[in-house]
């Protein structure tokens, strides 16, 4: 089978397309022929050697995947060969998705909603479940709640936005001036060009921040935040803002995004009812990965997938 691998790390022109035994399934797993692999920024870092969760190179990258299920394990439970499978398997260990067939535990997948096609499902997984787990999860969102989404064109943040106006939130978000119209079409209620206005002047005391950026967002995002108030953060909070927090009843949240079956498929329940939508920016053919990497350092909005 075809599969992308690298032997160092490095820039994109490490990422090669090669040949590769077929793995088979073992014991709880299907082998998924894959059609879709979503690409994240998670695999620039890993590929760059900035975030080595994989150890030192050869391996496959990818966890994002959508295709169909060609084998079934013993003991793998819920679906059968021929059934459309998506998911985000294994992380933070490898899935080794860049690839013509992937094997992955069946518990760690969902049946693919019918209102999307395997390129939407591809893209969906990994960011989807970051914003689901970040809003739902560890936020613990309700009707009513005014939310503050940083980065909200962004693949995580374009969902979050959705997934919060799904569960009755008032949705305040930031995005540069190119990306503010297509926040707003997906049903933001405010959007805060950051490059003119301050969020913490124009956001106004909200009940949840769901924060990606890092930096001084996480401080500065407590400014905005009620007494009581919860702030999600993917890339954590220096010690002052933790004190801070601590003395106005802020709750911090810390979250790794982490395969969740259940979690899929309140994704897919949305993706039914129309309330949510895949954003893809723009697809490669899997022998594009390099090019895939650097279309999505370009910071487009929505997704990048890759094409098998």
């Amino acid at each position: 089978m075809r599969a992308i691998t690298q032997n160092t790390v490095g820039g994109s022109e490490v990422l090669r397309i090669g040949e590769q035994p077929a793995p088979q399934p073992k014991a709880g797993e299907v082998l998924i022929r894959v059609k879709a692999a979503g690409v994240n920024p998670v695999d620039a870092a890993v590929r760059g050697g900035f975030y080595p969760l994989l150890g030192e190179p050869p391996f496959v990258l990818g966890w994002d995947v959508s295709g169909t299920v060609e084998a079934v394990g013993t003991g793998a439970n819920g679906f059968a060969v021929g059934d459309e499978v998506f998911g985000m398997p294994r992380f933070p260990a490898a899935a080794s998705a860049y690839a013509d067939l992937t094997v992955a535990p069946a518990a760690e997948l969902a049946h693919k909603p019918n209102g999307l096609d395997h390129v939407e499902a591809g893209a969906l997984p990994l960011a989807g479940l970051t914003a689901w787990q970040g809003l739902v999860t560890a936020g613990h969102i309700k009707a009513g709640d005014r939310v503050l989404v940083q980065a909200a064109a962004g693949g995580v943040g374009h969902l979050a936005v959705q997934i919060a106006k799904a569960k009755g939130a008032h949705v305040i978000a930031t995005a540069s001036p190119s990306k503010v119209d297509f926040v707003r079409s997906l049903g933001a209620d405010e959007v805060i060009d950051y490059t003119k206005d301050d969020f913490v002047e124009k956001a106004g005391m909200v009940d949840l921040v769901f924060e990606a950026l890092g930096g001084d967002h996480p401080e500065k995002s407590l400014k905005v935040l009620k007494q009581g108030g919860t702030l999600v953060v993917l890339l954590g909070v220096t010690e002052k803002a933790a004190a801070e927090a601590a003395g106005r009843g802020i709750r911090i949240e810390r979250i790794s995004v982490r395969p969740d079956r259940a979690g899929l498929e309140e994704l897919a329940k949305l993706i039914e009812a129309g309330k949510l939508k895949v954003h893809v920016a723009k697809r490669f053919p899997l022998a594009e990965a390099a090019a895939a990497h650097d279309f999505l350092a370009s910071k487009p909005a929505g997704k990048v997938v890759l094409t098998v």
